[in-house]
């Protein structure tokens, strides 16, 4: 796997670069081309809080985790070990859901607009690019993510539809006509 570090407000030293390719390494043997796979890492500090956020985007799916420490070393072993929790979790899932299928793309493209400088509350936009897919991708995507809410192609329904988790657990689903 291939790991591109980047550093905000912190700068990335040869050890905390080894430290990272070292533990993302251990998850190569989740995938089947490991060679293929760039894993994206952003360390940034707030405080005395460093925080590392990972992203590995694969064909069928996008894993992401993020840690927050004060002590960066031990931020990287929890990310890489929420990341491996994930994929053993969603494993059955993952390799019933892509057996047969024949998908390249990555489920969801997340493009980060330029932050406009205004009085705005408004402090982040994206751009996705979306995949049709059903109800129960959506979820395993959201949840690979690790995100509240999921926005997709609806295909069963023909709409763009809104998934969100619910303080009882459970998920609903805002379907946009």
């Amino acid at each position: 796997m291939k790991v591109n570090i980047r550093g905000d407000k912190v700068v990335v030293t040869e050890a905390i670069k080894s430290q990272i390719m070292e533990k993302l390494k251990k998850l190569d043997v989740y995938f089947e081309n490991p060679d293929d796979i760039t894993a994206h890492a952003l360390i940034h500090v707030k405080g005395l809080n460093q925080t590392i956020e990972v992203t590995v985007p694969t064909k069928r799916y996008t894993l992401r985790a993020e840690e927050t420490q004060e002590d960066l070393y031990a931020a990287i072993n929890l990310v890489t070990d929420k990341l491996e929790r994930q994929i053993r979790k969603n494993k059955t899932r993952l390799n019933r859901k892509y057996k047969n299928s024949e998908k390249n793309d990555i489920l969801t493209n997340f493009t980060v607009a330029d932050e406009e400088e205004n009085d705005s509350k408004i402090v982040k936009r994206k751009e996705i690019d979306m995949k049709p897919m059903d109800e129960e991708e959506a979820i395993l995507q959201m949840e690979l993510l690790g995100h509240d809410f999921f926005i997709f192609k609806n295909e069963p329904e023909a709409c763009v539809s809104v998934l969100y988790k619910r303080k009882d657990g459970m998920y609903g689903i805002i379907n946009v006509k």
